[in-house]
């Protein structure tokens, strides 16, 4: 279950198709290109459970990085496209990598990083030069594209995004068995198969960065399966809806704010395409407004799916389309990992009430690397076995969970607990919003109040009429004391292409030197 094995049967299958330039890499090429990296690392001294990283754009060398890597049993770090070199470096000695590879795309901020880097003795530059640099085709020629004669089944080791702190590194122990092994394929590779109907003859549409969990799992587990990945070099709503009809996709993977995106689009770029191919739609990373879910079904049909995870993949909440129009704005039930909700305490909440998500399973199946206070942060006080990623939410008389916000970042108002993603969920509904933010801000009545920092949909000016508008807007579909105070405007909100938002860069600007509960 590893390009090796499609490649002895189709090696003149696609196994990633640039959605954009068309660029195809074959299994046979896959296999063998995949190959020639292993056996350098090998030479240069990497062994079972070394760590390597990757900085790139959405490139079509990342998989042939990935699986030198994974059939080498390394660890493999991806690192977000937009770090700068203090950051990358950082992760680079906290994952003690020993080889990068980057792209003559992010050539500038890559450069930079040799110096601040000096035990990363591998460092290989794809599609031009990169200074401090070797170039990656040439390196790799060298090398015979031979499988080594021992191929243990490496891992992912990614990092959290950062969104409310420094990234840590989400570890698990390596399998021990071979890349082979079918026993080795992964959760990911089952969920695909299981839930998803994923087989050899799908063709799956990446629209998300490779650096993030999701869009790296799904895509080198259609990999394993034998089927196709088509990747977008970058999200554009109108270029996604195109290319499902272009490459006949049977499968895809989305986070909400690209269907915010697409149904924003003019009505005309909506239609007349031929859809008949898709037959399932993933989204996950953030709750989806209600409303724009809806729209989304009635654009596509009943083939959108749900789930809730982490890159911790401490539990697994799945949601199949009729549950959802049975149960709206569920996330779905649990399939792996028992669910409780628990107040700050640690006591568990009655159905109905909000509190902590907790999975509970045998074992912790994951630590952080180098961080045994954020591993432990991460496990109920009583119960160590069952972990939370932060979460706030309920589940109802069926077990339904329903999400309410990150518990990071709750705004407490004159003692209220007020939850953003509520208020959120309600303005990017209006026609002038293209994206939105919400966070607490200092009030020295009430201690925080709520302000929403709003991205204008394209023509539309940010004035303070708009401003009056959007908040008589809120009036009308949330409580008074959850419409915001004030609203700011911004030409484009931090948010990372993977859908998450960088509140804290936000909160920042705000608080200042004010000790914030959002960190």
């Amino acid at each position: 279950m590893y390009p090796g094995t499609h490649a002895a049967s189709t090696p003149d299958k696609p196994a990633v198709i640039m959605a954009e330039s068309g660029q195809t890499l074959t299994y046979a090429e896959l296999d063998a290109r995949s190959a020639r990296l292993a056996q350098l690392l090998h030479a240069a001294g990497l062994r079972a459970g070394d760590h390597v990283s990757i900085f790139m754009e959405n490139n079509i060398r990342y998989f042939e990085c990935y699986w030198a890597a994974v059939r080498s049993g390394l660890y493999f770090t991806t690192i977000n496209r937009y770090l700068q070199p203090e950051e990358i470096a950082y992760v680079l000695a906290d994952s003690g990598s020993k080889a990068l590879f980057a792209s003559a795309g992010v050539a500038d901020i890559a450069a930079a990083v040799p110096p601040l880097a000096p035990h990363c003795g591998v460092l290989l530059a794809v599609d031009g030069p990169v200074d401090g640099f070797e170039p990656f085709e040439e390196a790799v020629a060298a090398y015979p594209a031979e499988p080594l004669a021992d191929q243990p089944r490496g891992e992912t080791m990614l990092y959290s995004s950062g969104t409310t702190g420094r990234p840590k590194g989400i570890k698990r122990p390596l399998s021990g068995l071979q890349i082979d092994d079918p026993a080795g394929a992964g959760g990911v590779v089952a969920l695909l198969t299981g839930l998803f109907g994923v087989t050899a003859d799908s063709v799956y549409l990446s629209p998300a960065p490779l650096y993030h969990s999701a869009p790296l799992g799904f895509t080198t587990s259609v990999h394993a399966l034998g089927g196709t990945t088509v990747v977008m070099e970058r999200f554009d709503p109108a270029n996604a809806l195109r290319f499902i009809e272009q490459y006949q996709i049977s499968h895809s993977q989305w986070v909400p704010t690209m269907f915010s995106r697409m149904l924003k689009l003019p009505p005309e770029q909506l239609t007349g395409y031929d859809w008949s191919s898709h037959q399932v739609a993933v989204h996950a990373a953030a709750p989806c407004p209600v409303e724009v879910k809806r729209q989304m079904f009635d654009l596509w049909g009943p083939i959108i799916y749900e789930y809730y995870a982490g890159t911790e993949v401490n539990g697994f909440v799945f949601c199949p389309p009729q549950d959802w129009l049975a149960h709206p704005g569920t996330v779905g039930r649990s399939i792996l990992g028992t669910i409780h909700i628990c107040d700050d305490e640690g006591t568990e909440q009655p159905t109905g009430d909000a509190g902590t998500i907790y999975f509970e399973r045998e074992a912790m199946p994951f630590e952080y690397h180098n961080d045994a206070e954020k591993t432990k942060g991460a496990q109920h006080p009583e119960h160590p076995n069952w972990s939370t990623l932060g979460d706030v939410g309920y589940l109802d008389d069926e077990g339904f969970l329903y999400l309410t916000d990150r518990k990071a970042f709750m705004i407490i108002s004159g003692g209220v607990n007020i939850y953003p993603q509520e208020i959120e969920d309600c303005l990017i509904m209006h026609p002038k919003v293209a994206d939105v933010a919400v966070i607490g801000v200092p009030n020295e009545d009430m201690g925080e109040e709520v302000k929403a920092v709003v991205q204008p949909a394209e023509g539309i000016e940010p004035t303070d009429e708009l401003a009056r508008e959007l908040a008589a807007y809120a009036g009308e579909h949330i409580a008074h004391y959850k419409v915001p105070r004030t609203i700011d405007f911004r030409p484009e909100l931090p948010r990372l292409p993977t859908g998450k938002l960088y509140k804290r860069l936000l909160r920042d600007e705000y608080w200042g030197n004010k000790t914030s509960r959002i960190v």
